[in-house]
């Protein structure tokens, strides 16, 4: 509505000027009116012919990260993404500048705008590139992207945009595990050196394929694999691990300081479901919020982008205490399980929790986010937890997870 009124005032003035010298002529006469009246006739003349510079017309491509395919790319959090735009104008009419509007939206935040300019070659083509600010965690969508140029007087502007809508994902930042001894203990159990991975109970589901052996079931033939590849193939159970990984975040919004303290919290998570589906282990997630959402455990590659898919999106919107909301989860954790549980609670919430994984049958395991409470003040009841065999790992900080678990905790 601004530019609008502002462009019908510049059209006014323009009128006004025209017709005072007009009248000017008329009454005045003379060379010095008539060289004024052809003049001015002139500048209209190429303020009106503005319109077939051809930027209504204007075409481009956008590229993310050097890479002309931006629907793949992913990034992490905390991560800058480098945007690079070719732009062509058609036509033949003097364009003596363009400025370009990026848009960048994210899911369920504040849109960016970003304008850069360039001054157009003699083929009417030109590049332009910048750096974004640090992203957060989210799915994030390039909108149209506005060119804007003017004539050399800066009276009138004139548009044109690029309909390239781009879309890419920013992970949750993890951090490299490279060793934690209670989950290798914990996988292993106490009797795991006279049982073989190969004699271990299969799941009913599918994990991948693999090369037929001799005296596999015809219920074990995997027959598109095998029309495909021309030779015969089998298909690859989940076997059952003992026990499993269950990690528990907490989503409870008011145990939490602040989003970056949330954000500590996820990123642990996807630190975790990482080095757990490198190490071939089966990983699992219950996150409980203003909506419930869990994944059984599985060890593929599939369930990695299943976790890490549902960590973009997740938010602190659960009004639930931590033991109230996993009690209450659709999602029943495997009974033998390893539960990881991802919490800034403290106390007898904490406790009752644990007891009552314990009860289930699972063996539950503390990863404590103090936030800005003092670590002195969770001795007492972090000191009951230790007492009954719980392991317990304090954490402030994403860098400080590995030394924490490969330390062993309290």
């Amino acid at each position: 509505m601004a530019t609008a009124r502002a462009l019908s005032v510049r059209w006014r003035l323009t009128a006004f000027v025209y017709l005072c010298c007009t009248l000017y002529l008329l009454f005045q006469g003379g060379k010095t009116a008539f060289m004024l009246f052809i003049i001015l006739n002139v500048l209209i003349v190429y303020l009106a012919l503005g319109k077939l510079s051809g930027i209504g017309r204007v075409k481009g491509e956008r590229r993310l990260g050097g890479s002309a395919v931006p629907h793949n790319h992913v990034l992490s959090a905390g991560s800058r993404l480098e945007v690079e735009l070719s732009i062509r104008i058609p036509g033949f009419w003097p364009v003596p500048y363009v400025l370009v509007q990026d848009t960048l939206e994210r899911t369920g935040g504040q849109p960016m705008v970003f304008e850069v300019s360039f001054i157009p070659d003699f083929r009417r083509t030109g590049s332009v590139g910048y750096s974004t600010p640090p992203l957060q965690r989210g799915w994030y969508a390039f909108r149209k992207t506005e060119c804007v140029t003017r004539d050399i007087f800066g009276l009138f502007e004139h548009r044109g945009s690029i309909d390239s809508v781009s879309r890419f994902t920013v992970l949750p930042q993890t951090v490299p595990i490279r060793q934690w001894n209670r989950v290798e203990r914990g996988l292993k159990g106490p009797y795991a050196h006279a049982v073989s991975n190969r004699f271990s109970k299969e799941t009913t589901q599918i994990n991948g394929v693999r090369e037929y052996i001799y005296g596999d079931r015809l219920s074990r033939i995997h027959w598109n694999a095998t029309a495909k590849t021309g030779e015969w193939k089998s298909k690859e159970f989940d076997r059952e691990s003992v026990p499993r990984n269950v990690i528990v975040l907490d989503r409870c919004g008011s145990a939490y300081d602040n989003a970056d303290h949330f954000e500590l919290a996820v990123s642990i998570a996807a630190s975790l479901v990482e080095y757990g589906i490198r190490r071939e282990t089966a990983m699992g997630l219950v996150s409980s919020g203003a909506s419930a959402e869990g994944f059984l455990p599985r060890s593929s590659a599939e369930q990695r982008q299943l976790i890490l898919n549902h960590l973009v999106g997740v938010q602190a919107d659960g009004a639930a205490g931590l033991y109230r909301s996993l009690r209450q989860s659709p999602l029943s954790i495997p009974r033998g399980s390893f539960v990881v549980l991802v919490t800034p609670h403290s106390g007898e919430e904490v406790i009752r929790t644990m007891e009552w994984l314990e009860r289930s049958g699972n063996t539950p395991c503390l990863i404590h986010l103090p936030g800005v409470r003092l670590l002195s003040e969770a001795a007492g009841w972090q000191r009951m937890l230790t007492s009954r065999g719980w392991p317990v790992y304090n954490v402030r900080t994403l860098a400080e997870l590995p030394a924490a678990l490969e330390g062993g905790g309290r």
